[in-house]
């Protein structure tokens, strides 16, 4: 079992920027995969990310020219670097893991989930 944590969301601008991360604590799996996923009221959740500690990384192409993945091992984190964002990015934002080593974005693959955070953009 995994503890998940997120911090960094709020509220921005059109065009600002914003880094989630997310900080495992518990014993992950040897080879795991950390991802972030948002919901807004109504829709189902959506892959944003995902990075496996074996090296592959996945990010939706509705943000891929804007969001970057990365990883903290000193911290035990994953990071989610967004930047020129737009309203339509404003969402409750999950971070997840699963046991395995590809960087999946589907979210029935992922077993353990933070109690997500919100982040705002306004005009």
């Amino acid at each position: 079992w995994v503890r998940l944590e997120e911090s960094g969301g709020g509220s921005v601008q059109i065009g600002g920027s914003l880094r989630l991360s997310c900080r495992a604590s518990g014993r992950l799996p040897r080879s795991h995969c950390m991802a972030w996923f948002r919901q807004t009221p109504g829709k189902e959740r959506e892959g944003v990310a995902s990075l496996c500690n074996e090296g592959e990384t996945r990010v939706a192409s509705s943000v891929q020219d804007r969001f970057t993945i990365s990883r903290d091992d000193a911290e035990n984190s994953v990071l989610l670097q967004m930047t020129g964002l737009i309203p339509a990015d404003t969402a409750m934002y999950y971070c997840a893991v699963r046991e395995g080593v590809l960087a999946k974005l589907e979210e029935s693959r992922y077993y353990d989930w933070g109690s997500g955070i919100q982040v705002t953009v306004s005009s």
